[in-house]
């Protein structure tokens, strides 16, 4: 299932994400996504990971044009300058010429006149065929209005924490309004029961208005969800590193949710975030250095 972006360059609607996975997992679970049929695979500078995403695309034997790779500039690269140099980062550790989708990976609104020159450093990558898309993640409504107003490529692509307790209505709109496909990170709720990431969460997995749709369909809750945004329109990248699970995220083609069942999930919103605030300033986390090679 593929999806079209705002300039028409087509991506997998259905991606594997590769956040947390520790490098050295991380060849072999891109090496069992693209033997399970992902042809879409999500990484990001701030991962660690990038040079073990190229060697699992690789080791796969696919043609390169075969594989949508997308990944993220982190904070400490914003700037014109910067920014173009990230890319060659990005490129060096993929082992790649070119890359399918780059996008920032926070608004960072402290410093946000360095991520206007770092999306206008991706608009001349774009330009220069060195990205096929480009687009931001985390980007609220008010930092979407503030970057639409002093670019001009309209990102193709806006990447947030959404599954069921979190869908965040609002950006979803505006990112509709603009034509900016909205992607989901954490899709079936990792981020809610993630060690060390807060007390007293509620697993997303364990809801019983998904596990009765699970059961009615004869999938896991999983496979319910990863649906859920296919049929809503959105492109997800579920993460995991265990070949079974890889797999089984994969197999969500053979069964359609009926509108009953997607309101129903719909109203599990909590409207409770459970990642970072993108308005937040993490002086630390932002400065860290992405290493050359």
């Amino acid at each position: 299932m593929e999806l079209t972006l705002n300039n028409g360059v087509t991506m997998p609607a259905l991606g594997l994400g590769v956040f947390q996975s520790p490098p050295e997992q991380t060849t072999a679970a891109v090496e069992a996504a693209l033997a399970a049929g992902y042809r879409h695979i999500d990484t990001a500078a701030a991962y660690g990971n990038e040079r073990e995403v190229g060697e699992g695309v690789r080791r796969s034997g696919l043609d390169r044009s075969d594989v949508f790779i997308e990944t993220k500039v982190w904070v400490s690269d914003y700037g014109y300058d910067e920014t173009q140099h990230a890319w060659e980062k990005a490129a060096g550790k993929l082992g790649v010429d070119y890359l399918d989708l780059l996008i920032l990976h926070q608004p960072a609104p402290d410093r946000f006149e360095q991520t206007i020159a770092a999306y206008k450093a991706l608009e001349t990558l774009l330009a220069d065929g060195r990205v096929r898309a480009i687009g931001v993640s985390n980007f609220m409504p008010h930092h979407l209005e503030q970057l639409l107003a002093a670019t001009d490529v309209v990102p193709a692509v806006n990447q947030i924490e959404l599954h069921p307790f979190f869908t965040q209505p609002a950006v979803q709109a505006a990112n509709a309004e603009n034509g900016i496909l909205t992607q989901a990170w954490s899709p079936i709720g990792g981020i809610t029961f993630y060690p060390g990431w807060g007390e007293d969460r509620r697993n997303v997995m364990e809801d019983p208005t998904i596990a009765a749709i699970a059961q009615a369909y004869g999938k896991s809750p999983a496979q319910v969800m990863l649906r859920w945004h296919l049929q809503q329109g959105r492109s997800a990248i579920p993460k995991s590193t265990n070949p079974a699970r890889i797999a089984e995220n994969f197999d969500v083609f053979d069964f359609a949710l009926s509108a009953d069942e997607l309101a129903g999930i719909d109203a599990l919103d909590t409207g409770v975030r459970n990642g970072p605030d993108p308005d937040e300033a993490r002086l630390e986390r932002f400065s860290m250095v992405i290493p050359e090679a």
